[in-house]
């Protein structure tokens, strides 16, 4: 709830903020074009780097090996494509991070620890029988109400 609150309301603010002092810094008219030059950088990331992990992915399935490692950065191009396109230079920042084939393994590595953090992995129950195993019988009768 808390993280939905802080990218609804503080990355704006921050990215604001931000632009306000490029602005101050550089001129609004500077800003402005850097703002549509990293959307236009952004967008050729995204279409060079998507089309790389479409191919491993093509690659990886064809040998029949499981697509993990190409499916997650199919993911984090995405997202990362997702933040570049949107106006703001923080949030650019983090899109690079995430699309760029020599940050990309770290982003990995931590969309895997939370992934694996999220999925509960139930253990076998000693009191519960799995499929195929012999568990308690209990013997009953079967009463048909209708007759």
């Amino acid at each position: 709830m808390w993280l939905l609150v802080a990218a609804f309301i503080l990355v704006p603010l921050v990215e604001i903020y931000v632009i306000i002092q490029v602005g101050q810094a550089i001129g609004a008219w500077w800003t402005i074009l850097l703002l549509i030059l990293d959307s236009i950088f952004g967008s050729w990331l995204i279409v060079h780097e998507g089309r790389r992990a479409w191919q491993a992915l093509n690659m990886a399935l064809s040998s029949g090996k499981m697509p993990a490692r190409e499916l997650a950065d199919g993911a984090l191009i995405l997202v990362g494509g997702t933040l570049m396109l949107s106006p703001g230079f923080v949030t650019d920042a983090f899109g690079i991070l995430l699309i760029l084939p020599f940050t990309r393994p770290i982003a990995r590595r931590v969309l895997t620890r939370v992934v694996s953090r999220r999925l509960v992995v139930l253990a076998p129950d000693a009191r519960r029988p799995g499929p195929g195993s012999q568990g308690p019988v209990v013997q009953g009768e079967v009463v048909d109400d209708d007759q």
